[in-house]
């Protein structure tokens, strides 16, 4: 590993003689192009320098220890090579995981879609619970949310709501929340007390352009509608609604958040992008013989990825085994707890995969 850091410091001292060349200086594509390579192992290469300063420093303490003399000076020596000892580990670890290859879809915005599953209207009102969950998230990280479509039920909750959130990141934090989401409690609705369990599937799906997901125009066939809205005067009396449905594939999507039907349509043709890519991806996986470990199941009680339990106050993720007793801050939006230990497992996993433990 420290070979190939050696090299890469040696890429970045080549790279700031070739922009300091006068006839690079010139080039401002090629400078582009220099400078945003520079900034990707930027971070990286003075972290590499900060772990040889202190590999230099353990050096010199050990020998000063080794030569002996002055009691009180070997005693603060010992002190200093624990304190650098301990650096020096910090530094290896955070130079391991600097190393792997980076989710290039990381700082992609999301277009994330709640479904209720199992558990009726029970189910619905969930839905909702995760909305808000999501959205306040995302308020906290200082990220804007769009809502792009919902089916609404009529005590409150969601058949299915999707929205967007764009800011720096979002992907990269929220990708772990793809999958069943469970909840146990006893329903406003439900006169007797007793405890029932619904679910709600969550997909979370990175934002793509035109230029990474080309759909042809024969693919489609776009129909227009009026938005089911609020009735009485405020009945849209244009048809802005917008359903896209992709041959191909037979996915469709419909958007009617926008009062304009170009709008409608733009947002329809982004989620559509996001699912064909999602679609694609799955598939090279099998191909390749590998499953996607956080995969959105079909919304029934058995297939979950984390539990909401009210009674008992407690939220669990089922695949780290983590548990936390703050069910109303996590419904608040107060997730990192869950998506850090996501993230740090995920490091292992990967560091396992390349052989780096």
């Amino acid at each position: 590993m420290l070979e190939k850091l050696a090299l890469i410091e040696e890429r970045y001292e080549e790279l700031n003689k070739l922009m300091a060349d006068p006839k690079v200086a010139t080039d401002h594509v090629r400078l582009r192009e220099l400078a945003q390579e520079r900034a990707e192992i930027e971070e990286l290469v003075q972290t590499y320098r900060q772990y040889k300063a202190n590999e230099q420093e353990l050096s010199e303490t050990e020998a000063m220890l080794q030569e002996g003399g002055d009691e009180e000076l070997e005693e603060l020596a010992k002190e200093e090579i624990e304190r650098l000892t301990a650096r020096r580990e910090e530094l290896y670890e955070k130079l391991r995981l600097m190393l792997l290859p980076k989710d290039p879809k990381d700082e992609k915005n999301v277009i994330m879609e709640i479904r209720a599953g199992a558990g009726g209207d029970e189910a619905g009102l969930f839905a909702a619970d995760l909305y808000r969950m999501y959205t306040r998230y995302a308020e906290k990280h200082g990220w804007s949310t769009e809502l792009l479509n919902s089916n609404a039920t009529g005590i409150g909750g969601f058949k299915e709501v999707i929205f967007s959130i764009e800011g720096k990141g979002a992907y990269s934090r929220l990708k772990y929340e793809s999958g069943v989401h469970r909840v146990q409690r006893v329903p406003v609705t439900e006169a007797s007390g007793r405890i029932h369990t619904s679910t709600a599937t969550v997909a979370v799906l990175p934002e793509m352009d035109e230029v990474e997901v080309e759909i042809a125009p024969d693919d489609l066939e776009i129909e227009v509608y009026r938005s089911s809205g609020p009735g009485g005067q405020h009945m849209q009396k244009n048809a802005t609604a917008v359903r896209v449905t992709h041959l191909p594939t037979g996915m469709v999507v419909s958007c009617e958040s926008e009062r304009s039907q170009f709008q409608n349509k733009e947002r329809a043709l982004a989620i559509l992008r996001s699912r064909l890519y999602a679609l694609e991806e799955q598939k090279q996986l099998e191909e390749r013989g590998e499953t996607r470990r956080l995969q959105v199941g079909s919304g029934e009680r058995s297939e979950k990825i984390r539990t909401y339990n009210f009674p008992q106050n407690r939220v669990t993720d089922h695949r780290i085994g983590l548990t936390s007793y703050r069910l109303e801050n996590i419904l608040d939006g107060d997730l990192d707890e869950f998506i850090d230990e996501l993230a740090t497992t995920e490091q292992a996993e990967k560091l396992r995969a390349a052989g780096m433990e």
